[in-house]
């Protein structure tokens, strides 16, 4: 974030801070850094606002979460007579699946072809699916796949069996997991998707099964990594990953977080017991 601001100060000293492609840029760069308030300003007292334009700062509301703001922004674009394309609705249906918005979401993909002429691509119709599958609502989602014009990816199917596991839905998991692995034979993470979705319900014998065909194929998987910057200091970590000297802090915050969200009557994928491993591992 910091060196995109000195790069914005630069365009302004050159300036290039009125450039309809710079200013779009900027409006990006700070949605995807997560100065939205700073995007906003950009998009606000930009002249001659594009469909770019239009479509960067929804698509950063959508990435932060802010559906509504994502939904409203939509709709003022439409008072503008600005003609949606196929990245503005991506962007809205994007901001309905993390806010569970299911009415919206189905409202808004319906519009696509009745409303402004766009035939929807393998991303709406995966934004729609994941959406339908965070809902619970697996069949309608299988049905959805089932009736899609196009031959679904890889990544539809892995949506689907994430949500199954989450609900616990085992024989539309399996169903997914077996197409996915049609596509993607060598995937790490749909075996061990799938095996999670056993060990879910009490199958272990089915778990071990798949856990083993891992280790007969040699298949492994690749340790996930996150960061996040805190006063121009990039902190890196990575699954399993032990070595960071404030790790009894960040369990002890992660251990606060949990208790929070079940005083909401949310319960975590991530049981204490898993913390614990992940401690000591």
């Amino acid at each position: 974030l910091g060196h995109g601001r000195s790069v914005h100060c630069q365009t302004i000293r050159m300036g290039f801070n009125s450039n309809i492609h710079i200013a779009n840029a900027l409006i990006s760069m700070y949605c995807k850094c997560g100065d939205v308030k700073d995007a906003l300003y950009i998009f606000k007292n930009l002249d001659g606002k594009d469909n770019v334009s239009w479509n960067s700062m929804i698509a950063g509301y959508a990435q932060h979460g802010l559906a509504s703001q994502a939904i409203d922004l939509f709709e003022e674009m439409r008072q503008q007579c600005v003609e949606p394309d196929a990245i503005t609705l991506l962007g809205v249906l994007s901001s309905c699946r993390h806010a569970g918005l299911v009415q919206e979401g189905r409202r808004y993909f319906n519009s696509m072809i009745k409303e402004h002429g766009i035939q929807p691509e393998l991303d709406h119709y995966s934004c729609v699916i994941d959406l339908l599958g965070r809902a619970g609502l697996l069949e309608e989602a299988r049905c959805f796949i089932e009736n899609m014009p196009t031959r679904p990816n890889a990544i539809i199917w892995g949506s689907l069996l994430s949500s199954c596991r989450v609900h616990g839905s085992v024989w539309i998991g399996i169903e997914a997991a077996e197409c996915r692995l049609l596509l993607e034979p060598e995937c790490a993470s749909t075996h061990v998707q799938l095996a999670n979705l056993y060990a879910s319900v009490g199958c272990w014998d089915d778990a071990a099964r798949v856990r083993k065909l891992m280790k007969d194929k040699g298949i492994k998987t690749s340790p996930g990594f996150s960061w996040i910057e805190i006063s121009n200091e990039v902190h890196r970590f990575r699954a399993e990953d032990c070595s960071n000297p404030k790790m009894i802090e960040i369990i002890a915050v992660l251990y606060s977080l949990v208790d929070h969200n079940k005083t909401l009557r949310y319960e975590p994928e991530m049981q204490e017991e898993e913390i614990d491993d992940a401690l000591y591992i």
